[in-house]
């Protein structure tokens, strides 16, 4: 099960969409979806997660707390919006994009790609992508 909670005035347009999309993405690394918790925030509210559980005085765009016995994904995942929409701007892409993509980078951690080395951070690049290009494919 896909939830969406909000700490923030944000609110995703069409939420199951995303839910669909999501469960697809997970399927298609030949897993299945267990609870998934997406928590849309404010950069001060990720902050005090950052600082208090892991220890980091810096600000991030997602912190998540992994869930995940075997292949069936779980987790929590916590996103700051303001950092989404200052990335977005920065990189110059639009802010739907980079939100799928941050959203699907989480996943991906619990499906088992980790990002430490240049090889990993280019593979979890090309799978965000290949999952970020799923999100218009009509779902059954």
């Amino acid at each position: 099960m896909i939830n969406f909670h909000y700490e923030t005035t944000f609110q995703l347009d069409q939420p199951a969409l995303y839910q669909a999309w999501i469960e697809q993405c997970i399927k298609s690394e030949e897993c299945q979806t267990g609870e998934l918790n997406y928590i849309f925030c404010d950069d001060d509210y990720l902050h005090k997660i950052n600082v208090k559980y892991l220890d980091h005085d810096t600000l991030t765009d997602i912190i998540s707390f992994d869930y995940t016995e075997g292949n069936v994904i779980g987790g929590d995942i916590f996103i700051s919006v303001e950092r989404v929409k200052d990335n977005s701007a920065e990189l110059d892409i639009p802010f739907g994009d980079e939100l799928k993509r941050v959203m699907i980078h989480g996943v991906l951690h619990y499906c088992g790609y980790p990002d430490k080395t240049k090889e990993e951070k280019t593979l979890m690049r090309q799978k965000e992508d290949e999952k970020i290009s799923m999100f218009h494919v009509k779902h059954s």
